[in-house]
């Protein structure tokens, strides 16, 4: 099989490529980035080595293809889209090469396509069927009630009062049923549009809007963003910006932040020559909440690829907590139900070992009818149940916006 890339003269509109179906891919931040459709080969996998199993099997996958590449930059040739389960014990990650991929980047465009070498490259055309909105959309209960939720939150605090750990990340659920199967493309395109900055994803029926960049690979260059600690937006400048200055100003939220940035840095700095962390957090507006970020840099002094890079992120305490192990076996215990690939790796590999890895949050999985939306909150000492459960509220929004509740 051969995987050919050609120019395209004009600049297409990267998710109104997409064509109806369940085999949509998309990866895209203020309209570059890259959408894919169809499937030629896949992989699903469980287990705590899930990274070192899909290394080798996209390894071998892209040594099998003939690649024709008259682009040259990052994300042209055979790329795949993947989606890694948070936790590798208890879910399934997935790895998929879609047929034909779109891209821009820096005001290029390309189609990529996986095909017999004499097959021609398809036109790129809009798809026949506008994206309908979902209807008819009713919620229910996820895993947990508020009210359990909340309990969970109270006895994560005291475990941490009583210095078994210092942070632990727990998310909740939320159900969303509409009267016929949502249309991805639709939800994909809401998101975009009300959150341009973020990376919105689609993989194998996980949907969402990220903030967080957990590794970008170009060549030697390495790239990721930390959030912790968030406040909500009340849609009025003057009092965003009151929020805005307590944030920097919170000791609980900085502490939470600063154990974050601590565990990107010291994963990275195994692979990197060069490390350069901001030496403050900024404010990250959003639509619907603002956070503490900051941007971790360096340059490779290995041949560390994005999945190995991934391997050694993942999972960051801006997911998970500190100690690692102690967070998640707390999350384990406490949150009752199965995260699936929400808070885990998601974006795409490219045959050279770059890409893009965000964390999959703001998110949801689309199944027919059924929507399950996700939102979690970091919990440190001095965290208060009803304010986490306010802003996991806030967390869920970008989804029910989208679904038009």
């Amino acid at each position: 099989m051969t995987a050919r890339t050609l120019a395209v003269e004009d600049n297409p509109e990267l998710l109104g490529c997409l064509p109806d179906g369940d085999h949509t891919f998309a990866w895209v931040r203020e309209g570059e980035g890259l959408v894919g459709w169809g499937e030629v080969a896949r992989v699903e996998l469980t287990g705590p080595d899930h990274f070192s199993a899909a290394a080798r099997w996209w390894e071998l996958t892209r040594a099998a293809l003939d690649i024709d590449d008259a682009v040259g930059v990052p994300g042209t040739g055979p790329i795949a889209f993947a989606s890694f389960a948070f936790d590798g014990r208890a879910a399934t990650s997935v790895v998929v090469v879609p047929r034909v991929l779109v891209g821009r980047r820096a005001g290029r465009s390309w189609i990529t396509v996986l095909d017999a070498a004499d097959h021609p490259a398809p036109p790129i055309s809009a798809p026949a069927a506008i994206p309908q909105a979902p209807s008819d959309v009713h919620y229910s209960e996820g895993s947990r009630s508020a009210v359990q939720w909340q309990a969970a939150v109270a006895e994560a605090v005291r475990r941490i009062s009583n210095g078994d750990l210092d942070k632990v990340v727990l998310a909740r659920d939320l159900v969303a049923t509409a009267s016929a199967a949502v249309d991805q493309r639709y939800l994909l395109r809401e998101l975009a549009g009300h959150y341009p900055s973020c990376w919105t994803f689609a993989v194998d029926g996980l949907v969402g809007a990220t903030p967080e960049l957990l590794i970008r690979r170009t060549g030697s260059q390495v790239v990721s963003r930390v959030l912790a600690g968030t406040v909500n937006r009340l849609g009025d400048d003057v009092a965003d910006g009151a929020l805005a200055d307590a944030l920097l100003d919170s000791d609980k939220d900085l502490a939470e932040h600063r154990i974050a940035v601590r565990s990107v840095a010291a994963a990275l700095a195994d692979h990197c020559d060069e490390l350069d962390v901001q030496a403050s957090p900024r404010i990250l507006r959003l639509p619907n909440v603002q956070h503490l970020a900051t941007d971790v840099s360096g340059r490779l002094g290995d041949n560390a690829t994005v999945l190995d890079l991934a391997r050694s992120l993942h999972p960051t305490a801006a997911v998970c907590g500190t100690p690692t192990d102690v967070a998640l076996d707390l999350i384990r215990e406490l949150e009752g139900m199965d995260r699936g690939r929400y808070a885990g790796p998601v974006g795409w590999l490219g045959a050279d070992g770059d890409g893009e890895l965000g964390i999959a949050l703001r998110c949801a999985e689309v199944a027919g009818r059924r929507v399950r939306l996700f939102a979690g909150c970091g919990i440190v000492a001095g965290s208060d149940p009803m304010s986490e459960l306010a802003e996991a509220q806030a967390k869920f929004v970008p989804i029910r916006d989208a679904l038009g509740v």
